[in-house]
């Protein structure tokens, strides 16, 4: 593995780099300013669409899709420093680069798996960033770590497909500007083979029957700017046969598709995460004094310090490592790196996290640092795509037999 950038990656780098400091960061600020003005909490602050155009106006867009005919065609090599650097500003930079979740693992399917009709009504405006999407796969009623468990029922009425049931932590979903929803149901509920159980279909939001019951908190915040998750029950929702994705059956095997980039997805933007974690404790330490000498000097200090650092360099060689596999022999042969990251990046990002908290005191828990609410992503992570202990009984399955 060559762990240089090559050129075109560097070239990204540098713009996505000047983008943010000329034009991301100033606006967190301005954003929050302007979505306490709104009439709605979901609305968009018109600052969100400013970033959209320069990112646009400057190539960095749709930087996530490796399919040349609709993304950038970076492989995951390529796109994993760049993903880095948005995760810096977790709430606006990927939204401004049309490469924010649940979106891009939508788009994703979408270009692999849809019809081509599906591709002009949906993936087209979701690729110009005109309309938002959501991905309804969890459900409070059942463990839904196994998603064979999933009760939703999609049943054949002729030429229609007929929805039944209720989804939750469905991101993106209060967002109004929402307006296409992947469901995952069950249309052979008895079938033989569990994983062949499951299909996808595409519902439309105004479509009768769907609604957006709640929006659902993370640790007390609504997640605004990832479009909210929104509690979603679906009452006999009718839509055409030709809204389903794919085939009958082929459900589960269109969610682990869709689901192993956007693990890495996320293991990048932590990493980002935990870089602007540590310069936020770096200038903290360097400018606040406490028992008569600065908190740089304090060993416990330094301790949190050099050991994030350590973190952080793992994780990332870990995560290049990944995408480098993801690249070179596909998504299954590098299911193990891939289980590893999302179990590892994680955890470690929520502990810097917390010294980074710990460092600042009572402005660590408060609204004006980005912590709190950089905790709360991060620890959430620890259950989307998968929980840790899914993802520990898949590894040490796939480790112990080849001793067995």
């Amino acid at each position: 593995m060559d762990f240089a950038f090559d050129a075109r990656t560097e070239e990204l780098r540098g713009k996505l780099l000047a983008f943010m400091d000329d034009h991301v960061h100033p606006a967190e600020a301005v954003a929050d300013e302007q979505r306490a003005a709104l009439a709605s909490p979901w609305d968009t602050p018109a600052v969100v669409g400013e970033l959209k155009a320069e990112a646009r106006r400057q190539g960095l867009w749709n930087l996530f899709l490796p399919d040349a005919e609709h993304g950038a065609g970076l492989t995951n090599l390529q796109y994993a420093p760049l993903a880095e650097i948005t995760g810096r500003s977790p709430q606006l930079a990927p939204t401004a680069l049309n490469c924010a979740a649940p979106d891009t693992g939508n788009m994703e399917v979408l270009a692999q798996f849809g019809s081509e009709a599906q591709k002009k009504q949906w993936l087209e405006p979701l690729l110009a960033g005109e309309i938002r999407s959501a991905f309804a796969m969890t459900e409070p009623e059942v463990a839904s770590s196994d998603a064979t468990n999933i009760t939703t029922r999609i049943e054949r009425d002729g030429d229609d497909y007929v929805i039944s049931g209720r989804k939750w932590y469905i991101s993106g979903a209060m967002n109004p500007d929402c307006k296409i929803f992947i469901v995952m149901g069950k249309t052979d509920p008895d079938g033989t083979d569990i994983r062949r159980q499951q299909s996808m279909v595409l519902v439309p939001r105004d479509t009768p029957g769907l609604e957006v019951r709640r929006a659902m908190r993370v640790y007390g915040y609504e997640d605004h700017y990832h479009g909210g998750h929104a509690e979603v029950v679906f009452d006999r929702v009718r839509v055409p046969v030709s809204n389903l994705i794919g085939e009958e059956g082929g459900g589960f095997a269109i969610a682990q598709a869709r689901l192993g980039p956007g693990r890495i997805h996320h293991c990048m933007r932590l990493i980002g995460m935990a870089e602007r974690a540590i310069e936020l404790m770096c200038r903290r330490a360097v400018s606040r004094t406490a028992f008569g000498k600065p908190l740089a000097r304090q060993g416990v200090v330094q301790e949190w310090i050099a050991d994030a650092r350590v973190a952080v360099e793992q994780l990332r060689l870990l995560v290049l490592k990944t995408a480098w596999l993801m690249d070179t022999v596909g998504n299954k042969g590098a299911h193990t790196e891939i289980q590893s990251i999302k179990i590892a990046t994680p955890r470690a990002v929520v502990d810097i996290l917390d010294r980074a908290v710990q460092l600042h005191g009572a402005g660590g828990v408060s609204q004006d640092f980005p912590l709190a609410e950089l905790w709360a992503a991060a620890r959430t992570l620890r259950l989307a795509d998968g929980p840790d202990e899914v993802h520990q009984r898949s590894l040490a399955r796939r480790e112990l037999k080849r001793y067995m």
